[in-house]
């Protein structure tokens, strides 16, 4: 196993053991037919990874503008994910729902994904 296959799996039983379970929910909209004229309804899909929810520091809400009260840090471990999160899902905390803004960071040292940093907003 290679150095950062061997860190990612540590990520995730680092999250595992200090963070919770969460719920990421893509929603693909029903594409129109015009020859139905209608759409089917839109599906959706859920995988639960492992993540670590923070608030942001002081520092951090000097050096970004586009944080806004009440945003959270959400790390998630890469390791065992069905696929990689974007700005159009939606995450579930303890039942809370929350939407990924802008920046969704990608932590990849030579190419082998150990963990993503969400910025959410509920």
């Amino acid at each position: 196993m290679a150095f950062y296959d061997e860190m990612a799996v540590m990520a995730l039983e680092m999250i595992t053991e200090l963070g919770q379970p969460v719920i990421i929910r893509a929603t693909t909209v029903g594409e129109y037919d015009p020859e139905a004229g209608s759409a089917p309804p839109d599906s959706t899909k859920e995988q639960t990874a492992q993540g670590i929810l923070l608030d942001f520091t002081g520092q951090e809400f000097q050096n970004n503008s586009l944080i806004k009260q009440g945003d959270k840090k959400l790390k998630i471990a890469a390791q065992g994910l069905e696929w990689v999160p974007d700005l159009l899902n939606k995450v579930i905390i303890q039942g809370r729902t929350w939407s990924i803004v802008p920046p969704l960071k990608e932590v990849s040292p030579a190419g082998t994904p150990i963990l993503y940093e969400l910025q959410v907003r509920s």
